[in-house]
């Protein structure tokens, strides 16, 4: 088989495998935030950019936020506005996430952008192998492992 005709060497299979194993080693770290923020009071969103990586003992290291429904429109429109940074596949809009946000339900899902130099993936992420407050119970069990810093970064 032909490289053109193999889907592992397809550059969208490539990052989208990239994302998912992303996804996969920080699972605990992504449910913690998504927990930590729904219990200050409200849905949100988990956002993390990988452009500008902390090198550590440990290796590369990401900053994570999360940004609470009622400031998630501004915070969308300004950080996707700022730049040319684009969705992508399929071409999400704002609103869209914004629905997903108002409506997943946050003991089971999580709602995640990832962006990558000037491209931002929006995850709707269900089915979880471990839901958001066991994460958050995890580390909060096994503090010393994860830290500094859990609430900032993502390895």
């Amino acid at each position: 088989m032909s490289d053109a005709n193999n889907p592992t060497h397809d550059p969208l299979n490539l990052r989208m495998n990239w994302q998912q194993d992303f996804i996969t080693k920080n699972i605990l770290v992504l449910g913690y935030n998504a927990w930590l923020g729904y219990l200050k009071g409200e849905r949100g969103a988990v956002i993390c950019s990988t452009n500008r990586p902390r090198v550590g003992m440990v290796g590369e290291r990401f900053q994570t936020h999360f940004v609470p429904q009622s400031r998630l429109a501004g915070f969308l429109n300004a950080w996707l506005g700022a730049t040319d940074r684009a969705m992508l596949h399929p071409p999400f809009v704002n609103a869209h996430v914004l629905e997903i946000v108002e409506t997943y339900n946050p003991i089971t899902e999580l709602v995640f952008l990832l962006e990558s130099f000037n491209q931002v993936t929006f995850f709707y992420l269900k089915n979880l192998p471990i839901c958001p407050p066991k994460c958050y119970e995890e580390i909060c069990n096994n503090w010393e492992e994860f830290q500094p810093g859990v609430e900032d970064f993502l390895n």
